[in-house]
């Protein structure tokens, strides 16, 4: 058999002459969210059983299936690199696919040499395997072998970046559906913090409270060019008693989530959290940034990177259950959660890794609902099967996290916000938690980001009680 090129610098071919019966050669490649795109964009199937877990948890097989054709792809790739190699002309091909391909299974496509015809032909069994040994592909592939024998240098393929910003698109169009929330917005006393609610309102996510001294709404309102014909405002003189009325309409079930205006985060949770204020659960309040990564497959939520300053372990386990919580609402029945650290192995001199342990024994014994945890995990490993493959790492979440669980807010922030300015990330924001859900926006967001966070709110609201927590 022919040891596969792999790495080597130099493609090297077999000419008609030299072929053999048996003659054999192989590659392997992972079946990556990327590639799935990638595929998608070239081919234009975009069949929502290749690109859609939530179809595709509706279809025959219960999971994203990757495109047939990407893994008869494997088998050009090793005709026209390894065997016959380069300078070979494919002919024809039949194919059978024997099994679904999922997303993370590693194939290993084989051509062996059956048949030498005439004229330069050669017939060749084709056959793509996964990590399990289980055959996914057999074909039959004929060719013309090459002429002349052939050394060229090994080109690597460019680097693509699969630009995809539409992880929010599913939530939008549900969250449209239920009609406009009442919601308080919580001093909107600048321009973008009443731009903000009057775009929620527009597209029919949200039904604005405007709560804040009214001269300087209606000054916001004139210097943002916007009307404020129909929205209801309800006077109050400062931003703290803003708050605290923002607290009693929802406590009294007259708005159904509050979202932040003007005013400092910490003012208005301040008042959400305050003895007595209604809007208690058993369960710490925490932040969730709903990330849209353009080079991930999937949304998935960093947590917490704006609340909780250094949580402990009892109120980590709320901050993961209130993420889980919060991907419950978007459709994930069962989120896949990385608790991050800088390593891989529990040190007794890293806090982060002994709380990742603990957390991780804590879903298995029910003090985590819903969800698969697994910690501790580095970022890499928690977001690239291939990194985690690469460290022979065993887990059920690395490489397919939904939550990125942080050790602490600054670690949190700095992540979302590396993400945000080097990856092009999008991050819609929101509070959970609490009775209501409590909309973040901030004003480097993109419409897109508020309309998100807005929409998320919509959804938690709505869905809370079907998934028997709190927001």
């Amino acid at each position: 058999m022919l040891a596969p090129a792999g790495n080597a610098a130099v493609m090297r071919n077999r000419v008609f002459d030299d072929l053999r019966i048996g003659d054999s050669a192989s590659l392997t490649r992972v079946a990556s969210d990327r590639d799935i795109a990638l595929f998608a964009a070239v081919s234009g199937d975009v069949n929502p059983s290749h690109l859609d877990s939530r179809f595709a948890a509706t279809q025959r097989f219960g999971h994203i299936v990757v495109h047939g054709m990407w893994t008869a792809a494997l088998v050009s790739a090793v005709l026209g690199t390894e065997l016959p190699g380069p300078g070979t002309i494919y002919l024809g091909q039949e194919l059978s696919f024997t099994l679904p391909v999922e997303p993370g299974d590693l194939v290993t496509a084989t051509v062996t040499v059956t048949e030498k015809l005439d004229n330069g032909r050669v017939r060749l069994a084709t056959e793509c395997s996964n990590q399990r040994g289980q055959v996914v592909l057999r074909g039959v592939a004929t060719v013309l072998a090459p002429l002349q024998p052939v050394e060229w240098p090994r080109v690597p393929g460019p680097d693509v970046m699969v630009q995809r910003h539409d992880r929010y698109e599913e939530a939008m169009r549900e969250a449209r559906g239920l009609g406009a929330l009442p919601t308080a917005i919580v001093h909107p006393c600048s321009k973008d913090a009443l731009v903000a609610a009057i775009e929620a309102r527009d597209q029919g996510l949200l039904d604005p409270v405007l709560i804040g001294p009214e001269p300087r709404i209606r000054l916001a309102a004139e210097q943002a060019g916007v009307s404020l014909e129909g929205v209801a405002i309800d006077p109050v003189e400062h931003s703290h008693a803003a708050a605290c009325r923002a607290v009693e309409l929802a406590v009294h079930g007259r708005v159904g989530a509050l979202m932040k205006g003007s005013l400092h985060t910490d003012e208005l949770l301040a008042a959400v959290v305050a003895p007595g204020s209604g809007l208690h659960t058993g369960r710490r309040i925490s932040h969730a940034f709903v990330m849209d990564v353009p080079s991930y497959g999937k949304p998935f939520v960093i947590t917490d990177a704006a609340v909780n300053i250094a949580p402990t372990l009892a109120q980590k386990r709320d901050i993961c259950q209130n993420a889980v919580n919060l991907l419950h609402v978007m459709g994930v029945a069962c989120p896949r959660v990385a608790v991050l650290a800088a390593v891989e192995t529990v040190n007794a001199a890293m806090p982060a890794t002994l709380d990742a342990a603990a957390l991780t024994v804590m879903s298995t014994r029910g003090q985590i609902e819903g969800a698969i945890v697994d910690g501790p995990l580095a970022f890499d490993n928690a977001i690239s099967l291939d990194a985690a493959r690469t460290k022979a790492l065993v887990s059920p979440v690395a490489g397919q996290a939904d939550v990125l669980l942080v050790p602490d807010l600054e670690s949190g922030n700095m992540l979302a916000k590396q993400l945000m300015y080097l990856a092009n990330a999008d991050a819609a924001g929101l509070v959970v938690g609490a009775r209501v859900p409590i909309i973040l926006t901030s004003r480097a967001d993109s419409v897109r980001v508020r309309l998100a966070s807005a929409a998320l709110g919509r959804l938690v609201a709505a869905r809370r009680e079907s998934v028997s927590l709190p927001a």
